[in-house]
Parts: structure tokens; C-alpha cells; sequence
């Protein structure tokens, strides 16, 4: 895939849609110095392209009680197709679980889990080794989370 070449304009447009993509195509025009036509043929531009994916909300997870985030640390001693296939699976279908990683070095996977105390944490834990054959876990519990953003650097 090649990757399309942006301009100053369309890196501030991403940075305003960024920053609110509810705000309407006025605000955003205004903001970056042009006019609402030419802001939404490259915004439609950029979702062809695939620069920008699908629209959504962020929740507050406190505000919803969920105030445990488990960053969990996943080794395994299998490594064929069909024990991936399950634990991909597996991990996919729980909406505790907000990020999965395959990583390079001694850790195979790393999860983002958010729940809403210790005890939830558990049933998602039990709840994945049931599915699949898990060498080793460590949960790791964020005690402050410091940064976190969705703002990719455009």
C-alpha cells in the first residue's frame, strides 16, 4: 500500500478531526484556513485513501466504574496455527479487553484490560485460560495512568 502524500492542509484538517471530529466542517474550515468545500472533498479523499478509519466516541472509563486497567503480560509454549487461531479468538470476543499486542522478545502477547475491580480481572483471566493453554500470565494493575490519547502525531 502506498502511502499518500499529505500536505500542510491535510495535517491540520487531521489535527482538528483529531482533536474533535464532531465539531462541523464551518469550525474545522475556519480553523485552518480554508473553506468548507475543499476541508470536505479532502476529508472524503482521506477516507478513500484509508488515512482516516471510522468515526467514534470515547467514554470515560472511570465515569462508567471501570476504574482497573491491567496491562497483562502472555507467554506461551505453543506457537502453531490453531493455538493462535483460539487465543486470537479468544481475546477478540471479550470486550474487557481493549488492546492486544504480538510482541517481539521474551513476552509473546500483551493485553490492555479494563474492568471494574480485582475480582472482574479474574473472571477474564479464568475466563481466557479456559479457552486456551497459557504458558505464563502476569498482570501487571496501572496504578495512575499518566498519558493516554488517541492523537496520532500527523
Amino acid at each position: 500500500m502506498t502511502r499518500p502524500d499529505l500536505d500542510p492542509l491535510d495535517r491540520k484538517i487531521l489535527k482538528e478531526l483529531q482533536e474533535d471530529a464532531g465539531q462541523s466542517l464551518d469550525d474545522i474550515a475556519r480553523k485552518v484556513g480554508s473553506s468548507k468545500t475543499p476541508v470536505w472533498n479532502r476529508i472524503r479523499k482521506m477516507k478513500d485513501q484509508g488515512v482516516i478509519g471510522r468515526q467514534t466516541v470515547l467514554l470515560d472509563p472511570e465515569a462508567l466504574g471501570l476504574e482497573a486497567c491491567f496491562f497483562v503480560l502472555v507467554r506461551t509454549a505453543e506457537h502453531d496455527p490453531d493455538w493462535q487461531e483460539r487465543f486470537l479468538a479468544s481475546v477478540r470476543s471479550r470486550p474487557e479487553c481493549l488492546e492486544a499486542h504480538r510482541l517481539a522478545g521474551d513476552i509473546d502477547y500483551i493485553l490492555k484490560v479494563r474492568v471494574t475491580n480485582a475480582r472482574a480481572y479474574d473472571a477474564f483471566y479464568q475466563a481466557l485460560i479456559r479457552d486456551v493453554k497459557i504458558h505464563n500470565v502476569t498482570a501487571l494493575l496501572s496504578m495512575e495512568e499518566i498519558k493516554s490519547t488517541t492523537i496520532l502525531a500527523v
